[in-house]
């Protein structure tokens, strides 16, 4: 199975002759297809899965689609896992945070060389909170007031989820004080990131420990789905950073969402142009199916 998505319907024939004619030259001609909502389409066909998923990405790059090979069976996730930050919303709190304290150039920098992988996540984490040292407790709720929204997409993709029986868990490298309302507005089940240690109403500059962090994102995808009893195949999880990485190869449909180079190198399928909702269109919802309340 194929799936195009492309946020501009205008736009996806053209993706599509393009695909169809990189397929035909490979000797992997489509059977079928279906149209799953405005600008969206599933095609059948046989080939082989590594090869149709890298034809297909370089012949819709300049057509602002995106592209999911996969098998057909397991199609629909049972279990999804979601980074937040720059994921299921648009900024990094930590940034964000650190604006409020006055250091976000110099703590932008590290986390965009953590999230491509050039720094140790946990050595960056904390140099990172250890510069909010002294930051009021209520500069988080200002930032999460004023900063934080859902991406486009990203509630429909849960709440379509949950409505159809998968348990939806937002897991992050960030912080429980944004993910538990993130996780609410969202409609995700549970949310699990790290603490941040607070003392007469200010930030310590400390993160409680364990850190969450790469190995512990791929443990939570192992734990969910150990209790709900159900193979990697049944699951999926979508991120953006190097922390994202180990979960996202280990999940049936691993989505690298807007993705630094080195996770969208690795991901099964990447989503650059779409919304959130792609995920949904990936996993053979149509368009008429979509809960957005």
């Amino acid at each position: 199975m194929l799936t195009l998505v492309c946020p501009d319907p205008g736009a996806l024939p053209a993706a599509e002759a393009v695909v169809d004619q990189a397929l035909a030259r490979a000797d992997f001609p489509v059977k079928a297809r279906e149209a799953l909502g405005p600008g969206a389409i599933d095609l059948y066909l046989d080939g082989d899965l590594g090869a149709v998923r890298k034809l297909a990405m370089a012949a819709v790059a300049h057509h602002g689609a995106d592209s999911c090979a996969q098998p057909i069976g397991a199609r629909r996730k049972r279990l999804l896992l979601a980074d937040m930050d720059s994921t299921i919303i648009n900024v990094e709190c930590l940034d964000e945070l650190a604006d409020f304290a006055g250091v976000k150039a110099q703590v932008a920098e590290i986390t965009e060389r953590a999230m491509r992988g050039e720094l140790e996540f946990e050595g960056a984490l904390r140099e990172r909170v250890g510069m909010l040292r002294g930051l009021a407790l209520s500069a988080l709720q200002q930032a999460y007031d004023q900063r934080v929204r859902l991406n486009p997409g990203g509630r429909t993709l849960v709440r379509t989820m949950a409505a159809n029986g998968a348990r939806c868990v937002l897991v992050s490298g960030g912080f429980t004080f944004f993910t538990s309302r993130v996780a609410g507005a969202a409609g995700f089940h549970a949310d699990r990131a790290n603490t941040l240690v607070d003392a007469d109403g200010a930030l310590t500059g400390e993160v409680g420990a364990p850190i969450l962090g790469r190995e512990a994102k791929l443990a939570a995808l192992t734990q969910e789905a150990h209790a709900l009893g159900l193979s990697p195949e049944q699951t999926l999880a979508i991120g953006d950073g190097a922390n994202d990485l180990a979960m996202i190869a280990a999940a049936g449909l691993g989505v690298a969402y807007r993705a630094k180079p080195i996770v969208a190198a690795q991901a099964d399928a990447k989503v650059d142009h779409a919304d959130l909702t792609a995920l949904l269109y990936f996993q053979g919802y149509r368009a008429d199916q979509f809960v957005s309340d």
